[in-house]
């Protein structure tokens, strides 16, 4: 039995409380939880989307802004995040201030109802969010919509593990000594909320029939060690 709600309006709400709550603490834990590791997973997840300088780029579930931040290390784009959670957006945008960046925006917003025009990013990135949207079809058809012909999207999410070992010690690691350990930082159920949020989490198969479905003219898979973490990469046809 499922102690989390993982579709529809009650998951958006739980959501947007939820890293509204964490917020403070979110980097910390990210970087300390996974070891560092998730760091290396991004840039490894931007460079398989292979970004061009000049294009105009829309982070979804933006949180604090690392993707766009590491982005910029590499490329001259204009980038605008977008984000569920208020307080999240808010410590980007402070961020961005403390870098004195002025090519990344950070604005509130839906990932099912994007406040952007037809055909008008050339690449749309969501990395560790796509998960926690309530809708994945309406999701999808929204960027799908936004994107520019020949424009690409790029997801990265935690998947299974192909290895069994490895799929022991990561369930083990997600589902008893994670959540444990972040209690003493944050919100507990924020932590119960993101092993059981994995688990409800479709396959890699599913997710690339999904993006298809959606428009796309082809998709891809990228798995990240040993598959904890899957990149996704949506093509939408140049015509």
């Amino acid at each position: 039995m499922p102690e989390f709600t993982h579709t529809g309006d009650e998951k958006k709400e739980f959501v947007r409380k939820m890293f509204d709550d964490i917020s403070p603490s979110y980097d910390f834990l990210n970087h300390f939880l996974s070891l560092g590791i998730d760091i290396y997973w991004r840039k490894k997840f931007i460079k398989k989307i292979e970004i061009q300088d000049g294009n105009t780029i829309l982070d979804v579930a933006c949180g604090t802004g690392d993707v766009g931040f590491q982005i910029l290390t590499k490329h001259s784009v204009s980038i605008t995040g977008i984000d569920l959670s208020p307080k999240m957006v808010e410590l980007a945008q402070g961020k961005a201030r403390g870098k004195k960046l002025d090519n990344i925006t950070f604005i509130e917003g839906d990932a099912e109802n994007l406040p952007l025009d037809d055909n008008s990013v050339d690449c749309l990135t969501i990395s560790y969010g796509f998960r926690n949207i309530s809708n994945y079809e309406t999701a999808l058809s929204e960027f799908y919509r936004v994107l520019k012909p020949g424009g690409k999207l790029g997801i990265l999410e935690f998947s299974k593990p192909k290895s069994k070992i490895i799929d022991i010690i990561f369930h083990l690691y997600f589902h008893h000594i994670l959540p444990r350990i972040a209690s003493f930082f944050s919100r507990s159920d924020a932590y119960r909320y993101l092993p059981e949020s994995v688990d409800f989490f479709p396959s890699r198969h599913d997710i690339c029939r999904k993006i298809i479905y959606s428009g796309f003219k082809r998709a891809e898979i990228h798995d990240l060690t040993f598959g904890i973490s899957t990149v996704f990469i949506g093509f939408k046809d140049e015509k």
